[in-house]
């Protein structure tokens, strides 16, 4: 199931901030279950998370920031495999790329959900062609613009709301509410606290 519908705080809780899912925060600094924050160990007992586990988080953040089943981010995964260059920086490229990645990056949408909803809607089109696909891939020197029908409820919405700041692969004019891609987003500006790299390590099995 690639939409995740249930808390979505119980989710940063366990893997850390994820901006593309919730613009929620907790103070709560350990993480979601019935019986609170684990007790300190005895010196003899063990802690560490096992490899396995740190790498599966890892891929658990992708999925939930992204808003990905996995079998979309495994096809993710093979594609990336078949481009020469970093696997884990493709593969964070290839996400990027998606038109709801894009619609949430432009700021016309608090979070990639809230993108994805915008996009099956019939709200956002790409070179002047409406899209409802929110998996599409976009590439470069494709412009994204909100439907002329609906440029004048969305800027309604975007005035309660604090300006985004405007990605610096992407050229945006907030007045005409539109977002043209000029490169491939750099690695520093995903904006995700991840190891990729513990990413292609856990399909390196798998995929």
């Amino acid at each position: 199931m690639a939409r995740y519908r249930g808390p979505r705080v119980r989710i940063i809780r366990r893997l850390g901030s994820l901006p593309g899912l919730t613009q929620k925060s907790t103070q709560r600094d350990f993480p979601p279950g019935q019986h609170g924050p684990k007790k300190k160990p005895s010196p003899n007992q063990k802690t560490k998370e096992s490899q396995y586990a740190i790498r599966l988080k890892e891929k658990q953040k992708l999925r939930f920031h992204y808003g990905v089943s996995e079998r979309q981010l495994i096809r993710y995964m093979r594609d990336a495999r078949r481009l020469k260059g970093s696997t884990g920086e493709l593969l964070l490229q290839l996400l990027e790329m998606r038109l709801d990645n894009i619609v949430f990056r432009l700021g016309f949408a608090p979070t990639i959900p809230a993108a994805r909803q915008l996009i099956t809607h019939g709200h956002i089109c790409i070179n002047g062609q409406r899209v409802n696909i929110p998996s599409f891939m976009c590439t470069l020197k494709d412009t994204i613009s909100v439907h002329e029908a609906s440029r004048t409820s969305l800027k309604k919405t975007l005035e309660n709301r604090v300006p985004p700041t405007a990605p610096s692969h992407i050229e945006v004019n907030f007045e005409k509410l539109t977002g043209t891609i000029q490169s491939v987003i750099p690695r520093d500006r995903v904006g995700l606290e991840l190891n990729e790299l513990l990413v292609v390590e856990y399909y390196s099995r798998k995929v």
